[in-house]
């Protein structure tokens, strides 16, 4: 009986040790992942927020640019009223020339008095585009001829890219008896700023004597538009092709 072993059984202390580190490793992982998530949430939180201050930013950036141009477009009206039924249209950005800038029925041809005109109007508006606001947001000036519902699609095609052509070409002439005539360095600035271009019979009017028009297209520069320097262009300015028809 003395002699007896006495065997004592290990596996029930570890047994009993088991369920409390398994608790503590899900304690752990829960700590973590509610560390992970409160994280998560205060990230999209600052995120959200900078996002929505770059928003109001940008909405900002828009209404000024907007009420600049704006200014611009006031500055252009002012100019255009000093000749009579020249007319801008603001919401389109559109300079009308009124009855006085018609043309005759399958013709390109520009009346003298109506060069002196437009000479006189592109000189006042190469002036506003020099200054701050010019400079900052005026892109493109576009000449659009058009023409009324009479005859073919294509005939009208042509003729109105005459129109705008011909137009384009009486800013560059330089007879001796009109006092408006554009300087050297004010041709260079048509020839970077003015684009012609033509649109047939659309945007018809009431009457076809007042379809055949011509019309100046204002573009301007969106929000982060590069202002690229254009480059010095060297070539002779020529002749015009495009005789009065």
């Amino acid at each position: 009986m003395f002699g007896s072993r006495i065997i004592l059984k290990k596996g029930s202390k570890d047994e009993a040790e088991k369920p409390f580190w398994i608790s503590y490793a899900d304690l752990m992982t829960s700590l973590m992942v509610m560390f992970l998530v409160v994280m998560s949430v205060a990230l999209l939180a600052v995120t959200k927020k900078l996002d929505d201050t770059l928003d109001q930013k940008e909405e900002k950036l828009k209404i000024e640019r907007n009420k600049e141009i704006d200014l611009l477009l006031v500055q252009i009206a002012e100019a255009a009223s000093e000749f009579s039924e020249m007319r801008v249209d603001r919401d389109n950005h559109t300079i009308d020339f009124g009855k006085q800038a018609s043309f005759r029925v399958d013709s390109y041809s520009v009346p003298p008095e109506t060069a002196t005109r437009l000479r006189a109007f592109t000189r006042k508006l190469l002036d506003i585009a020099r200054q701050k606001l010019g400079q900052q947001w005026l892109k493109r000036v576009v000449i659009e001829g058009y023409t009324s519902i009479e005859g073919s699609y294509l005939y009208n095609l042509n003729l109105s890219l005459n129109r705008s052509h011909r137009v384009m070409c009486v800013l560059f002439e330089q007879p001796q008896i009109d006092p408006n005539v554009l300087t050297e360095h004010e041709l260079q600035e048509v020839r970077k700023l003015f684009l012609a271009g033509g649109y047939s019979s659309n945007s018809a009017k009431q009457s076809l004597a007042d379809s055949r028009r011509i019309e100046l297209r204002l573009e301007f520069f969106a929000l982060h538009d590069p202002h690229e320097m254009s480059a010095e262009v060297m070539e002779k300015l020529g002749e015009c092709q495009l005789k009065d028809s």
